[in-house]
């Protein structure tokens, strides 16, 4: 080979190189609310910046989470940011990393690809769809707060006031959603990319457990003490079921974290137990 080849083939190599690490992107999708900063008010910049190592580029979404999932403010709102971020940084490969309701809105996109002329694009782009707890089947704690007693009081910071998300996240809401209007669960069309659910199975608030502090103690009270309205397998929102109905699992806490403790549904949005470095191996 001349040298002038070999300059050439050294050049190539580089340019490919530079550009499969210039398009690969990860997308962080919150949960029920409407954000404004949700890197700091719902993620925090620990657990982004860890996930994000090594993945290319990074958008953390601010929609209003508050609508039903098919709401302009909610995916649309979503699809909007998606594409920006798409094209505005060439990304041909996508990770979405959810959390809890923000699956429900991806996973509507994924359903309803010919609802929005944006959603093909960013459907053709994903590469996979990380679910941490998703309310992928609901929750009773959410019946719990429509009905207004004590759970409306005791998960406003949780879940929020009888809006419609709440309501979407309803067992027989989200059972009726499943079954008509959207993909991934049992008896229904596969989703057309993958979809990964992490199951938190448990909540931990001994006072003297070092690991109790993980994602702030008093969440963990509070999770702890809505578990007892839910099955034994449980984050202390959504029971396992709800966590595991959609895609398939890619893991229960316990299987894979770090002395094998569990994720209460705070802590799956957190660095704790090194939740970060599994997501950012995995993508």
């Amino acid at each position: 080979m001349k040298p002038y080849q070999r300059l050439l083939l050294l050049l190539t190599l580089l340019l490919s190189s530079t550009s499969a690490f210039a398009t690969k992107g990860v997308a962080f999708i919150h949960g029920t609310g409407q954000q404004t900063d949700a890197l700091n008010d719902y993620w925090t910049s620990d657990f982004v910046n860890s996930v994000k190592q090594n993945n290319g580029k990074y958008i953390v979404i601010n929609c209003d989470f508050d609508q039903y999932m098919w709401h302009t403010d909610a995916a649309q709102c979503l699809a909007n940011q998606l594409t920006t971020f798409i094209r505005g940084e060439g990304i041909r490969k996508l990770t979405l990393v959810t959390h809890s309701n923000g699956a429900n809105v991806v996973r509507w996109i994924f359903s309803n690809p010919t609802a929005h002329r944006k959603f093909p694009r960013i459907i053709k782009r994903t590469q996979k769809i990380i679910a941490l707890a998703p309310s992928s089947a609901g929750t009773p704690l959410a019946d719990a707060v429509m009905q207004g007693n004590s759970f409306e009081t005791t998960l406003g910071w949780l879940l929020g006031y009888q809006s419609d998300a709440v309501k979407q996240q309803q067992v027989a809401e989200m059972a009726y959603y499943n079954s008509t209007l959207l993909h991934g669960t049992d008896g229904r069309p596969s989703l057309a990319k993958p979809l990964y659910s992490v199951v938190g199975s448990d909540v931990e608030s001994a006072i003297w457990d070092s690991d109790s502090y993980c994602g702030g103690y008093t969440n963990q009270v509070a999770l702890e003490f809505t578990q007892n309205w839910l099955d034994d397998c449980s984050d202390g929102f959504l029971e396992c079921s709800s966590q595991a109905a959609a895609g398939s699992v890619w893991f229960i806490d316990k299987d894979k974290t770090a002395g094998s403790e569990p994720l209460s549904h705070q802590q799956s949005r957190r660095a704790c137990f090194n939740l970060d470095t599994f997501i950012r191996d995995f993508i």
